[in-house]
């Protein structure tokens, strides 16, 4: 049996198939990155838009009319908040609720009651570990969240805040290192909000993880920025934490985030990315912004500009504002034109590609750690291009003769250039590539598909 696993959205639902991976190799099943080969497809939902609510209707079509014959299971938070929409989708089996995540597997064996091998089949402590991430894997530490942001529909999907039990953690992330693991993301709804269920912390957990492991590298999916509390950024002085955050501030106008229930100001969030630079000088701070926010005014959005261009954001995710039934935010006044709301975005993305690029060009001339991803591209003249990222968060790609085998290294790279699509350009010593020659270099496992948007 074969089971394709795909996700569309936010880097929970990425942890929630590796996690299902590893589920049901145990009891038999193979991976595959190709749908029409699949027995078995499993597919996890986005709703944080209403466009992410369409591409998942049009996911879900399009993998039934690729393999019509294959059971198909659909979960997530599109699936949670419009699960009678999704039964009448042709093709579509069983429909799983967020809250019944965690027994998925079960669930698909006790519904479809489909055939598996038996549980000895498959290698002990066998690891299902995407070949993409077999450099980088995303942990669910947590989900649902407490909090209700009024244009949030995610929070109504994933319903109130679950924790992992740290010991459960800690022995995840050793049986990552030992299965070859390089870098975990700490991942959830409300990662800042972790043990809020369990009397723990995220600071607890990232101790926990430092003393108790000795995984290289440790990154953060989303974190809340009012969640950081004072000597948070102490914990960047270990080097294994990467100084990365993406703390999303969603507007830089106050009154804007007032109305949105965002419990930061942007007075506070420009001194908390202060502290983070007091600590790593280098300290990447990535984040989100909403345009066209209900009642958004000329001048709050000019309030966003003006704040934005004081913030050397690495990078930006920026959003047009859609109502999503079951928010507050749907109730509210004065909505903002569409061609307003294209406007504003244009506007803003043009200043996040110039901050981008002065960021990039200030990283020229250093040298970093970089881990290479075991995903590579072939040019056209021959040569054979691998990217990876810095440990504060930057996307660089070094071009090397076809054969050597950098995937999931961690190599010493020269940052020489800025490239016109805003990567950086590496350069690694001849003596570390040295080490990776062309006769040892494994073939790939399939890639299990993605989607993210």
């Amino acid at each position: 049996m074969q089971v394709h696993l795909s996700s569309l959205g936010c880097r929970l639902n990425e942890a929630e198939l590796q996690n299902w991976a590893q589920s049901f190799q145990r009891i038999g099943y193979s991976l595959s990155n190709q749908v029409d080969k699949a027995n078995l497809i499993v597919f996890n939902t986005c709703a944080v838009t209403a466009e992410a609510a369409r591409k998942s209707r049009q996911m879900i079509r399009k993998y039934h009319r690729i393999n019509p014959n294959a059971r198909m299971v659909v979960t997530g938070c599109y699936a949670s908040l419009e699960p009678q929409e999704l039964e009448k989708i042709m093709g579509v089996d069983l429909v799983i609720d967020n809250h019944d995540k965690e027994a998925l597997v079960d669930k698909v064996q006790e519904v479809l009651a489909v055939p598996v091998m038996p549980e000895f089949a498959t290698e002990p402590g066998e690891a299902a570990l995407f070949s993409r991430n077999r450099d980088r894997a995303f942990m669910k530490i947590q989900d649902g969240c407490r909090y209700r942001c009024t244009y949030c529909i995610v929070t109504v999907a994933r319903g109130e805040e679950r924790s992992r039990s740290l010991d459960e953690l800690i022995d995840e992330v050793n049986q990552l290192h030992k299965d070859g693991v390089q870098e975990i993301v700490l991942a959830g709804v409300h990662v800042g909000g972790y043990g809020s269920d369990i009397n723990s912390s995220l600071y607890q957990l990232v101790e926990s993880i430092l003393t108790q492991t000795q995984i290289p590298r440790i990154r953060f999916a989303s974190v809340e920025p009012w969640d950081l509390g004072e000597g948070f950024f102490e914990l960047f002085k270990n080097p294994r934490l990467m100084p990365h955050m993406h703390l999303p501030i969603q507007s830089g106008a106050d009154s804007v985030l007032k109305r949105m229930s965002r419990r930061c100001r942007t007075s506070a969030f420009a001194e908390l990315v202060n502290d983070a630079r007091r600590y790593v000088p280098s300290f990447n701070v990535t984040t989100d912004v909403i345009v066209g926010f209900p009642g958004e005014t000329e001048e709050e959005f000019q309030q966003t500009l003006d704040f934005v261009e004081t913030q050397p954001f690495g990078h930006m995710h920026i959003f047009s504002y859609s109502d999503r039934e079951g928010t507050k935010a749907v109730r509210l006044p004065n909505k903002i034109e569409k061609e307003t709301k294209k406007l504003r975005s244009r506007q803003l993305h043009q200043l996040a590609t110039k901050i981008k690029q002065q960021q990039l060009e200030a990283q020229l001339g250093t040298t970093a750690s970089v881990l290479w991803e075991s995903s590579s591209q072939m040019l056209d003249n021959g040569m054979q291009r691998f990217f990876g990222y810095t440990p504060n968060y930057h996307k660089v790609f070094v071009d090397l003769e076809p054969g050597y085998a950098i995937e999931r290294a961690v190599l010493e790279t020269e940052l020489i250039a800025v490239s016109k699509d805003n990567q950086l350009v590496g350069k690694i010593s001849a003596e570390q590539l040295s080490h990776y020659p062309p006769s040892v270099h494994k073939p790939k496992q399939e890639p299990i598909l993605i989607t993210q948007l």
